[in-house]
């Protein structure tokens, strides 16, 4: 399998610490969704990250021989049915299965809106203080309700006794918050979510991936 998309992307990064965890094999490509746009292109008609080629076999003009998956969500339920039911970080049915997706949905949509945070004022002359004040509005709802959630719960990781996708899915949420939007993570208090996002950074697999954010040609573009 290739990887495609810098490890400054959340989405990008939970898709690498799920590969590691599984102990699957791939190669990384660390391309930026600006600076590699076109080359990007020919996997990933939307140019964003991250995109993940299924095999390693290339067609002589460079594009992909294999099935291409994009979106994180989708690349990962590919990747939890190749890890099986015993394995996978998420129950393959029922409620279980729906609280840990509802907890990486609000994690990936606060990503989502930490790009347009970042994009807004990295990209325009005058930003839009009223599309800023919506994104941070929404960015601080989500925060507040996953330190709630977190704080009220028990044990090392959010559901049950080991690690599951909705701990990852927060952790490389907390990391891009700290690194692009700190004065957002300033002005909160998240003692629950800061020990879980410290226990997981500790752990090889996310040791393993990582990439300090690299603006203004990063690679957060993504979902």
């Amino acid at each position: 399998m290739i990887l495609i998309g810098q490890y400054d992307s959340p989405f990008t990064r939970r898709v690498g610490v799920a590969l590691h965890l599984y102990g699957m094999a791939w190669t990384h490509w660390p391309w930026s969704t600006f600076g590699d746009g076109d080359r990007l292109a020919a996997y990933n008609p939307l140019r964003r990250v991250p995109t993940l080629v299924l095999g390693d076999e290339l067609l002589g003009d460079g594009t992909p021989a294999d099935e291409v998956l994009t979106e994180s969500g989708a690349i990962l339920d590919h990747l939890d049915q190749c890890a099986g039911p015993d394995r996978a970080l998420v129950p393959p049915a029922g409620p279980a299965r729906r609280a840990i997706l509802r907890v990486c949905a609000l994690a990936t949509g606060a990503c989502d809106k930490m790009v347009s945070l970042f994009y807004e004022r990295a990209l325009h002359d005058a930003a839009s203080e009223l599309w800023i004040a919506r994104c941070e509005t929404q960015l601080g709802a989500v925060l507040d309700r996953l330190e709630a959630e977190r704080a009220g719960g028990a044990g090392d990781w959010w559901f049950g006794d080991r690690i599951s996708h909705a701990d990852i899915a927060v952790t490389c949420m907390m990391r891009f918050l700290n690194e692009v939007h700190s004065a957002v993570a300033a002005r909160r208090s998240l003692p629950a979510l800061d020990a879980l996002a410290a226990r997981c950074e500790a752990l090889d697999a996310f040791r393993a991936v990582v990439q300090p954010f690299s603006p203004p040609a990063g690679n957060a573009d993504g979902a």
